[in-house]
């Protein structure tokens, strides 16, 4: 683990009465998506807490926070983020949940000339084709999902089951790229994509193990899925009568709470409480515990880093002007509970560890789920630049 040096964030303070800064989060708080949606804002919160010293002021300026609802739902994400830019006149949002939303999200900063830091979202689109100079991403993307995963694929067989929308498609056709990136000698056998609220997989599953069963070993289904999980009706079906081991992507900690009977099984994830080691996450760990009586969550860590992004970048720019917000965003390196992240310049994706874990067999309390086979650095994760600058 390198060793962690501490960003310092000027916040000079200006003239009393400097008008107030205003930040738009856009979340899917209603919908499937609604416990994603819930960490980012704790997180986020948390996050321009505990930057601010509690004063929620950056260079003396009072910080405003508008919180919308898009519902996961790509017409009303547009609509939010126009409403914030055009009648809420923010300086800067956040958003949202869905992969979904967030592409119908971009054109709208564009037209209106205002950033936004996309969190939670991991389309490779968003940093991708679909991508503007206004968009900035503190979010892992599918890519680094997949070369993270790939990174633990050295041979045998693979096969996905996947959600049947952007976030699924993106991620297997990530995860294909990510085998040959990092030169894996695994072979992809089969795709199945199910719809996004499934909740039968006895036919897709029946089809992954038909395609597995007599392939080379080690033979390895990985599931890639949003929301509620269906790693345990798949084990109730026996996948090892076949040879067939699953490989979960992470996950909330109520998810991983139901993989208790998977002990020793690995999987990779972009955050789990007890992996960072570093000041900003011993603060955010402990703090969340007092608050909310369990540790902070995947996508609470990205809220957290998300405001930080907020915060550095408003006060490197001294304000919300767009062109300064952008020049001081490209190649800026920011604190997150994860460690330092910095947001390349070429596609403004965070470029962020992953971390390779393995479920506990013996856990001493209800949150004691994961331990840490290794981080993997950035450096490890070469994400392809895919957008058209």
């Amino acid at each position: 683990m390198k060793k962690y040096i501490p960003l310092l964030i000027a916040l000079t303070p200006l003239l009393a009465g400097a008008q107030e800064l205003k930040v738009a989060l856009i979340a899917g708080k209603t919908g499937i998506l609604e416990p994603y949606a819930k960490e980012t804002e704790a997180g986020f919160m948390l996050g321009l807490e505990y930057l601010t010293k509690g004063k929620m002021e950056i260079n003396g300026r009072k910080l405003k926070v508008i919180v919308k609802d898009d519902q996961s739902k790509p017409d009303l994400g547009r609509t939010m983020l126009a409403e914030a830019y055009g009648d809420d006149k923010v300086d800067i949002a956040v958003g949202t949940s869905s992969s979904g939303s967030a592409i119908a999200m971009l054109p709208i900063a564009a037209e209106y000339k205002k950033v936004l830091i996309v969190e939670p979202a991991v389309s490779d689109a968003i940093t991708g084709q679909k991508w503007n100079k206004y968009i900035f991403r503190t979010a892992r993307n599918s890519m680094q999902d997949g070369l993270a995963a790939a990174s633990t694929f050295k041979q045998g067989s693979v096969a996905f089951l996947a959600q049947d929308y952007a976030f699924g498609k993106d991620a297997v056709k990530a995860a294909r790229e990510a085998l040959r990136l990092t030169g894996s000698k695994a072979t992809i056998v089969h795709e199945e994509y199910a719809p996004q609220n499934a909740t039968d997989f006895t036919a897709s599953a029946q089809r992954i193990f038909d395609q597995l069963k007599d392939k080379p070993q080690p033979r390895v289904l990985q599931i890639i899925w949003a929301g509620p999980n269906p790693m345990n009706k798949i084990a109730d079906m026996k996948p090892e009568r076949y040879g067939i081991t699953l490989a979960p992507g992470g996950n909330i900690l109520p998810v991983l709470k139901t993989w208790k009977a998977f002990a020793g099984t690995e999987g990779t994830i972009y955050y789990y409480y007890d992996f960072p080691k570093n000041p900003m996450n011993d603060w955010f760990v402990a703090e969340h515990m007092k608050r909310y009586k369990k540790p902070p969550d995947m996508f609470t860590a990205g809220g957290f880093s998300a405001a930080s992004a907020v915060v550095t970048a408003l006060a490197k720019a001294g304000g919300g002007d767009t062109p300064r917000l952008i020049a001081a965003m490209e190649g800026m390196e920011f604190d997150t509970p994860k460690g330092r992240m910095v947001f390349r310049k070429e596609d403004h994706q965070a470029m962020q560890p992953m971390y390779h874990f393995r479920i506990k067999k013996e856990q001493k309390n209800e949150w004691d789920l994961l331990e840490l086979v290794r981080e993997i650095p950035a450096a490890e994760l070469p994400v392809p630049i895919k957008n058209k600058r």
